[in-house]
């Protein structure tokens, strides 16, 4: 829709990457306020989300560069434009995830208990991370009578990156609920898990971008499908467990 928000001088201010920026400066605010509420050291949770944020966004493009291998080794001076869009979520939870251990084990600090506290926000981000993708034009769903006009593209399309940003924000809200009340440890991270897998799996069938490869499904709802088996695996154990 936008892609550049304004020019000063040769600078150029890309929609995408302010959203992130501005994705991450909320995110750490309110993580590390919720920190100081919890009695956790907010300094742990500024280099932590910080390390999570550099290494997620390493992974997810990554992962979206390995997807389009054949764009890019026909543009390889794209793979570092990251103005333009192009991030996997996948790929950036699995390194922003491992990295976060390594740091946090690092710091010999609860895993569980640090991972509950932020990833409501890292919901939070994403949901402001999306307008970003709508403002890019990136993510974009399919043709519709009932869409929205995108120039980029010179077609009418399902506005996917608003439905994500709004179910983001709804499992945002659902997280701070169970972050307000008792809860068990891990508890809160694997049902970001679950919630975000289902999301990502229903939005999928609206998106246009990811090709559909095997029994009518992207390579994200195959992997959405998995990472809720698991979520639910492990909840299950979580609350089984009474110690």
């Amino acid at each position: 829709m936008h892609p550049e928000i304004c020019k000063v001088g040769p600078l150029v201010i890309y929609s995408y990457g302010l959203m992130l920026a501005v994705a991450f400066l909320v995110a750490v605010a309110l993580a590390s306020q919720e920190a100081k509420r919890q009695g956790v050291n907010p300094d742990i949770i500024f280099n932590l989300c910080f390390v999570v944020f550099i290494s997620g966004i390493i992974g997810a493009r990554i992962f979206y560069v390995l997807e389009n291998l054949g764009y890019y080794l026909r543009s390889p001076m794209e793979i570092i434009m990251l103005a333009h869009g192009g991030l996997s979520w996948f790929g950036g939870l699995i390194l922003g995830v491992i990295s976060g251990v390594i740091y946090l084990r690092h710091k010999k600090a609860n895993l569980y208990r640090i991972a509950d506290l932020i990833i409501p926000f890292v919901a939070l981000a994403q949901a402001l991370g999306r307008i970003g993708c709508f403002l890019n034009g990136c993510c974009f769903g399919k043709e519709s009578a009932h869409g929205i006009y995108f120039p980029v593209h010179q077609a009418v399309l399902i506005p996917t990156q608003i439905y994500s940003s709004f179910a983001l924000l709804l499992i945002f809200v659902i997280l701070r609920f169970l972050q307000a009340h008792p809860h068990r440890e891990g508890q809160i991270f694997y049902m970001y898990l679950l919630l975000y897998s289902i999301k990502r799996f229903l939005i999928e069938f609206w998106r246009a971008d990811n090709k559909v490869i095997i029994f009518d499904l992207t390579l994200f709802q195959l992997i959405s499908a998995v990472v809720f088996v698991f979520s639910v695996f492990k909840l299950v154990s979580i609350l089984k467990n009474k110690s």
